[in-house]
């Protein structure tokens, strides 16, 4: 079976600012289709590598192919040819939804033909034909969120950056776009992924990184990473630590962290822990399944980033 095309080839990709680095020689590769997840604390290096790949910021050091095309040589072709969901919704206040519609396909030489046509579609796609002709004024958070998709497939786009395309919304307008996302995942799309919910990233990637500091510490399969990162439990737990050591310091190979009032115990041996638990009837506790925010706490520590 022959191996996909590749979207997005770097390698050894440097982006300094002054004295700062703030992506240090990181090796990158995305194969067509499905979804890439970049994944990192405030300041990792997400956004930099991201505005390198769009041809936004200049590479300082390293080489870098966009679908196929030398970077920033090719910059012009390559935006032609992707859609950007931004952090921020920047659609026009003085348009109606179609009218921002009509207005952005412009830029990218849509015959007027086929813009209305294209422009019913992605209303539809993104459950805002009712909105068709709403000043963005009256559209919710979730709404203007979703006309920023259909923005950003107006050029039917090989690859589509999403910069933290849900922070802020309410889970049903979440799992709606999430099944937006599929499709697209599914139509043979290539979607390039950043994001804050580990839930999300678990859910929608095929393949991530995690970077911290500018550089790549982790890669793999979501599934992968859970398994061969953390242990499989993880009781959470309430209570003194001091306490906690003394209950369970005769269970054999367990894990304690502590952030802020709350314990996490993880573990490959189940029983031992929850006998010791239940034997004490003060302490408040959850037990569940190891997940990727625990892979990403685990590789990047707990402490705040601003």
């Amino acid at each position: 079976m022959p191996s996909k095309a590749q979207v997005v080839e770097a390698h050894g990709l440097t982006k300094r600012f002054g004295d700062r680095t703030a992506v240090d020689g990181i090796d990158l590769s995305i194969a067509q289709g499905g979804c890439f997840g970049l994944l990192g604390p405030n300041g990792a290096g997400k956004t930099t590598t991201l505005r390198m790949i769009m041809g936004q910021s200049p590479i300082t050091a390293g080489t870098l192919r966009v679908l196929g095309l030398d970077m920033p040589d090719a910059v012009r072709e390559v935006r032609r040819r992707t859609g950007v969901v931004p952090q921020m919704d920047n659609a026009d206040p003085d348009f109606t939804v179609a009218e921002n519609l009509k207005m952005y396909a412009r830029y990218f030489d849509l015959s007027p033909r086929s813009i209305g046509a294209r422009i019913d579609e992605l209303l539809e796609f993104v459950e805002l034909t009712d909105r068709a002709d709403s000043p963005l004024r009256e559209l919710s958070g979730g709404m203007k969120r979703r006309l920023s998709i259909a923005r950003s497939l107006i050029n039917d786009p090989e690859l589509i950056v999403l910069d933290e395309p849900t922070t802020g919304l309410d889970p049903q307008v979440r799992r709606m776009i999430w099944n937006r996302l599929r499709q697209l995942k599914t139509s043979g799309k290539t979607l390039l992924l950043t994001t804050h919910y580990m839930d999300e990233a678990e859910r929608l990637c095929d393949q991530l990184v995690v970077i911290d500091h500018g550089r790549i510490i982790g890669h793999g399969q979501p599934k992968e990473m859970i398994e061969t990162q953390v242990e499989p439990h993880v009781l959470e737990i309430q209570g003194e630590r001091t306490a906690i050591d003394r209950l369970l310091e005769s269970c054999p190979d367990i894990r304690l962290e502590t952030v802020g009032e709350l314990h996490y115990c993880y573990t490959h041996n189940l029983a031992p822990v929850l006998s010791c638990l239940e034997s004490a009837g003060q302490l408040t506790y959850m037990h569940r399944p190891a997940n990727l925010e625990d892979v990403f706490l685990r590789m990047t520590g707990h402490e705040l980033r601003d």
